[in-house]
């Protein structure tokens, strides 16, 4: 199955072809009034932990070791995706953020995750719903 999702910085003006519009930050974003973002959800969980965040914004960590932390803390929480896993199952998911370059940032790694996951349980399914094994019964040999 083939799912969209959407890269877009919250300073950036709603469509109504965004689908579920959802801010992926642990604070909000400066000068913003939760009703002019038009936002199906603010969803902080899948974010980078606060200290994390803080580690390369202060430059204790470089951003290679950030990736690598970051796709850590979502291997090591699954569950953190499903929210945003259900919203892309739904039609077009927009993942928000207040980052100024959005793909130096950690939305990509986490729209990658998101991606990954609903592969994976996709092939699951499939798996699951497989046709059944038609070996003769015994007696019918």
């Amino acid at each position: 199955m083939s799912y969209e999702i959407v890269l877009k910085r919250i300073y950036s003006p709603s469509e109504p072809t965004d689908g579920a519009r959802v801010l992926v930050d642990r604070l909000w974003p400066r000068g913003k009034r939760r009703e002019s973002l038009n936002l199906t959800d603010w969803y902080r969980d899948a974010s980078p932990s606060t200290l994390l965040r803080r580690q390369l914004h202060e430059g204790e960590i470089t951003p290679a070791v950030f990736t690598v932390r970051y796709r850590g803390e979502l291997r090591d929480h699954p569950e953190c995706l499903v929210p945003l896993m259900r919203y892309a199952r739904q039609g077009k998911l927009t993942l928000l953020s207040a980052a100024r370059n959005l793909e130096d940032s950690y939305l990509p790694l986490l729209q990658q995750a998101v991606l990954e996951a609903l592969q994976h349980e996709d092939i699951e399914d499939l798996e699951l719903t497989s046709p059944p094994c038609y070996r003769p019964q015994l007696g019918e040999e």
